[in-house]
């Protein structure tokens, strides 16, 4: 009887697939590390195009501890209209410690609480990444380091999911921003330089997501 569920179940599945309404909007999640200003850029996008925020920005890390999604982002460019559905990630960090929220001046019992949050979220992320999403947006801030064991396995398991990915070296408003450290990173991708906060080179990007998940 298993086996038989089984097969039934992959011919359904494959059955979905040739079927798949083509029109359905596309889900794109935005991933990187903590602060790399993912939420600050799905705000963007959805007030550009919505006029509505996804979530609140913040300098703690880990502020966005459950994913946020944002249906029906409709995206004009060159006469085309590229409909998306927007999921803001949580930041994914090899470790979550408490005391990185006792440094923005929280008592022990909530930055334990976000910790955890934090912690989930990460694995909610993950599963997202695996599962359910059509292509990923990934910020960097261009004034770190992206030479880490997060983004790099972040990449790689995108790549095994053969998924279309945009690169984007944000914060380019910082002084140490380096855009060129990201492409010598992932010489593979194409890199698009942006700051999200001031909204720099925004027009770029929209046409990029067109191209990328269109």
């Amino acid at each position: 009887m298993g086996l038989l569920t089984g097969l039934r179940d992959s011919i359904s599945s494959v059955r979905d697939k040739l079927f798949a309404d083509d029109s359905e909007p596309k889900r794109i999640g935005i991933y990187g590390p903590p602060n790399a200003g993912k939420t600050t850029l799905a705000n963007r996008i959805a007030r550009d195009w919505t006029g509505d925020a996804i979530g609140p920005e913040s300098a703690i890390p880990h502020e966005t501890r459950r994913a946020r999604r944002k249906e029906g982002v409709e995206i004009e460019r060159e006469g085309k209209t590229v409909t998306i559905d927007i999921v803001d990630t949580p930041g994914v960090s090899t470790k979550v410690d408490y005391e990185d929220f006792l440094d923005h001046d929280m008592e022990e019992d909530e930055a334990v609480r976000r910790s955890r949050e934090a912690t989930e979220g990460v694995a909610e992320a993950m599963h997202w990444l695996r599962e359910d999403v059509d292509g990923v947006i990934y910020v960097l801030d261009s004034s770190n380091d992206p030479f880490t064991q997060v983004n790099t396995m972040l990449i790689g398991i995108i790549e095994s999911r053969d998924l279309p990915v945009l690169i984007l070296a944000n914060k380019t408003d910082l002084e140490d921003s380096s855009v060129q450290r990201i492409q010598n990173a992932f010489p593979q991708h194409e890199t698009i330089p942006l700051s999200a906060l001031e909204g720099d080179n925004m027009d770029e990007v929209y046409t990029k997501i067109a191209e990328y998940f269109g």
